[in-house]
């Protein structure tokens, strides 16, 4: 399925079509943990830290489908303070919100969004970390086969009571 996948800027008119795929994937991945959101799910895919971000689309025929979501963004603030106290030092750059359709999951979709965003924070000269939830057992799995490895477990005030502390991880050069 990944023949024929783009992947572009995204743009304000994706924003929609990506609020649907978010609500589409929660119920199977979990992610958010937090559903509904206590804000608007816009608030969730656009971020006030963010960068830059993605979109993975195919053209059907009928026209372009989105398939997929990455961003970066900055680290700052206590999240700044939680990498720097697992000993990451550098120039950092979070992966975050990233998404795919779960009718594409399984074929590559999300490994390529997330090879994007780590080929955009390294030419910046920046380090990729990022955090997930243990329970987000398919986006574990992806980021343990690419090589990123946990620093620090960390227990955010959003995070529910019964689950387990989020990770911390970062990307060795």
């Amino acid at each position: 399925m990944s023949a024929g996948v783009t992947i572009r800027e995204r743009r304000p008119t994706d924003v929609p079509g990506l609020v649907e795929m978010l609500t589409l994937q929660q119920p199977t991945s979990g992610y958010p943990m937090r559903w509904p959101l206590p804000f608007p799910a816009e608030q969730f895919v656009v971020r006030p830290a963010e960068e830059r971000a993605w979109v993975a689309e195919r053209d059907d025929g009928a026209g372009p489908v989105l398939l997929g979501h990455v961003a970066v963004s900055r680290v700052e603030g206590e999240g700044l303070a939680e990498f720097r106290a697992a000993g990451v030092e550098g120039r950092l750059a979070a992966v975050s919100v990233l998404l795919v359709d779960p009718a594409c999951r399984g074929h590559g979709i999300g490994g390529r969004l997330l090879e994007h965003a780590v080929a955009a924070i390294r030419a910046d000269g920046r380090r990729p970390v990022l955090d997930v939830a243990p329970v987000h057992a398919a986006a574990l799995a992806l980021y343990r086969r690419r090589g990123w490895q946990e620093v620090r477990r960390i227990r955010p005030p959003w995070l529910p009571a019964h689950q387990p502390d989020v990770w911390l991880m970062v990307l060795p050069d």
